[in-house]
């Protein structure tokens, strides 16, 4: 009995997460949108990841937190800049990581 529950929980989940993600692949495969719409959507993967990111490097503890100790927020900053300017997400990951690393052992 365990073993169904089990498959039918995996079942579920994929068919929750397979649909939401077929159905406008299907509705929109033969269409043409159009150039604002184009235009805006391209705007979407940044905006998601800014409203997921964003809170991370700003809150501590449900307040502010611009000290020296935050290493996130202080090596956050060179890392935007570097993938503004390369469009390189590995070289962004790496000098932020990088950042990160070098500020603790150095200052913490």
């Amino acid at each position: 009995m365990e073993e169904q529950i089990v498959l039918l929980t995996i079942v579920g989940m994929t068919l929750v997460t397979y649909i939401p993600r077929f159905v406008p692949v299907l509705a929109l495969a033969s269409r043409t949108l159009p150039e604002p719409l184009i235009r805006w959507l391209s705007y979407v993967p940044t905006a998601v990841l800014s409203a997921m990111l964003v809170p991370s490097l700003l809150l501590k503890d449900a307040s502010f937190d611009f000290s020296m100790e935050n290493y996130f927020l202080w090596a956050a900053i060179p890392a935007f800049i570097l993938a503004w300017r390369t469009k390189s997400f590995f070289g962004t990951v790496a000098l932020g990581m990088g950042l990160v690393a070098a500020g603790r052992y150095f200052l913490g």
